[in-house]
């Protein structure tokens, strides 16, 4: 039996497959209590860039590291010319620190 965030997070990531007709690149979403990992997957399944706040030796908050996560995925995305990707969140609700890191990819050149 799957518990309800297991079928949360097949249930988004299904949707996502399904409805990318024009085979966009994903952003995937995770996070632990004091990090989070984001990693841009091609269709076929494989990791292109990731980006995770583990290198951060500041005292700053969630949200803010989060922000720091999303401008330097969006540049790495613009280093490998990948502007149109299609977002992730997982089992995540889209508030606090996934908010912010779509944000910041947004506000730094992606679009989704």
């Amino acid at each position: 039996m799957l518990n309800t965030k297991e079928r949360r997070k097949l249930r988004v990531r299904n949707s996502i497959k399904n409805n990318n007709k024009n085979s966009r690149h994903r952003i995937v979403v995770n996070r632990s209590n004091k990090n989070i990992y984001a990693q841009i997957i091609d269709f076929a399944g494989k990791s292109i860039i990731t980006e995770s706040s583990v290198k951060f030796d500041q005292k700053i908050s969630g949200i803010e590291k989060a922000k720091l996560v999303g401008k330097n995925l969006a540049k790495k995305c613009q280093e490998q010319k990948v502007s149109l990707v299609v977002f992730d969140k997982g089992p995540y609700i889209y508030n606090g620190r996934v908010k912010a890191l779509a944000e910041a990819c947004r506000e730094n050149g992606l679009q989704f």
